[in-house]
C-alpha cells in the first residue's frame, strides 16, 4: 500500500503535473450520480451504482456509445452527450467547488515553475460553467478534454496529449487521479501515478492505493511553503 511523504510531492521532483478534475480536485461524484439516475429514469431504466463507475472512466462519447449498445437506445451519441452536457453544466454552475487544499497546491506548483495540465473526460463547456468560483483559466497551462482524444481513460491517450501540449516528455510528468483505470493508464504512459482519495463511496480505494506510485489522503495534508 502506497502513501505520500512531503518530500515526494513538495517540492515536486517532476517538471509537469497533470490533474484530473472530478473526484480528484473537485467533489462531484454525487452530482454525476444524480445525472445518471435522471438519465436512466427518463428511459425507464433502473439505476445501478456500477453504471456510474463505468461512466467515470469512459467519458461522454464512449459512455454514450456504451449506453446505446448496452441498453439498445434509439439515440445518437451526440444527442446523449448534449443531454449530459446540459445537465452537467446546470449542476456545475451552481454547486461545484474545488476540494480544500487542492487549489493551494496547484498554485504552489505553478509558482515553483511546474507546468500544469487538466486532463478530464468532462466536456469543456461543463468545466467552463464553474467560473468564476473555479479559476479554470488561471490554474492550468493547458486543458485536454475527453472529446479531444481518440480513446477513454482506459487508455493513456489523454495523458500523452497533455504532455505533448505542455511540451514535456511523458516521463517528466506526474498524474493525479482517483479512479483505477486512469491510474493504470497514467503508468502505461510512463508517468508517475499519484492516487487521490476522492471521499466517494464508489471509489475502489484499496485497488487504487495498490496501483498508485504515491497517494494523497487529503490535499490539506501537504506541507506547502
Amino acid at each position: 500500500m502506497t502513501s505520500h511523504t512531503s518530500n515526494q510531492l513538495w517540492p515536486l521532483s517532476k517538471p509537469a503535473a497533470i490533474f484530473d478534475f472530478d473526484g480528484t480536485i473537485a467533489s462531484t461524484g454525487d452530482l454525476w450520480v444524480e445525472v445518471d439516475r435522471a438519465f436512466l429514469a427518463k428511459r425507464g431504466l433502473a439505476y445501478d451504482p456500477s453504471f456510474s463507475v463505468e461512466m467515470a472512466a469512459l467519458g461522454f462519447t464512449d459512455g454514450a456509445q456504451y449506453c446505446i449498445d448496452h441498453f439498445g437506445l434509439d439515440e445518437t451519441v451526440q444527442q446523449i452527450c448534449d443531454e449530459w452536457n446540459e445537465m452537467g453544466a446546470q449542476f456545475y454552475a451552481t454547486h461545484v467547488e474545488l476540494r480544500p487544499g487542492a487549489e493551494a497546491y496547484i498554485r504552489a506548483l505553478r509558482s515553483a515553475g511546474c507546468k500544469i495540465a487538466l486532463a478530464t473526460t468532462n466536456a469543456r463547456e461543463v468545466i467552463d460553467s464553474t467560473r468564476p468560483r473555479v479559476d479554470v483559466d488561471g490554474l492550468f497551462d493547458v486543458r485536454v478534454h475527453g472529446a479531444e482524444v481518440p480513446r477513454s481513460k482506459h487508455h493513456p491517450d489523454i495523458y500523452l496529449e497533455a504532455a505533448r501540449r505542455l511540451r514535456v516528455n511523458p516521463q517528466d510528468c506526474i498524474v493525479f487521479e482517483d479512479i483505477v483505470p486512469a491510474l493504470k493508464s497514467a503508468k502505461l504512459a510512463g508517468m508517475v501515478a499519484c492516487g487521490v482519495h476522492a471521499n466517494d463511496p464508489m471509489q475502489d480505494v484499496q485497488t487504487a492505493r495498490s496501483i498508485a506510485d504515491l497517494w494523497i489522503e487529503d490535499w490539506r495534508d501537504l506541507q506547502l511553503p
